[in-house]
């Protein structure tokens, strides 16, 4: 098993219902095939440049150890997902 961090950014007008919605459908892939360690919630922040004239995200970031043939599913769930703007899985190297 690899660790991974997942950079989630929600829209920032979704409740607090809605986002951990969502993000349960995504952590099933992480509790069923690897581990969870952390997550953290960074809040409503402003983005960098707006996305689709969206000017604030929620954003969310999640430690967890996985097999890296289980990171495609996570990608593509987040994909179905219209209430996550942008979202990216990194290799953590460890040292």
């Amino acid at each position: 098993m690899n660790k991974y961090e997942l950079v989630l950014i929600f829209k920032s007008e979704l409740s607090e219902e809605d986002r951990n919605t969502v993000f349960s459908r995504i952590q099933q892939v992480i509790d069923e095939n690897g581990k969870l360690e952390e997550v953290h919630d960074w809040g409503k922040r402003k983005l960098a440049y707006e996305i689709n004239y969206i000017k604030e995200g929620y954003y969310y970031i999640v430690n967890f150890d996985l097999d890296p043939q289980f990171v495609k599913e996570i990608e593509r769930r987040c994909r179905l997902f219209d209430q996550i703007i942008r979202y990216m899985v990194v290799r953590v190297d460890e040292q």
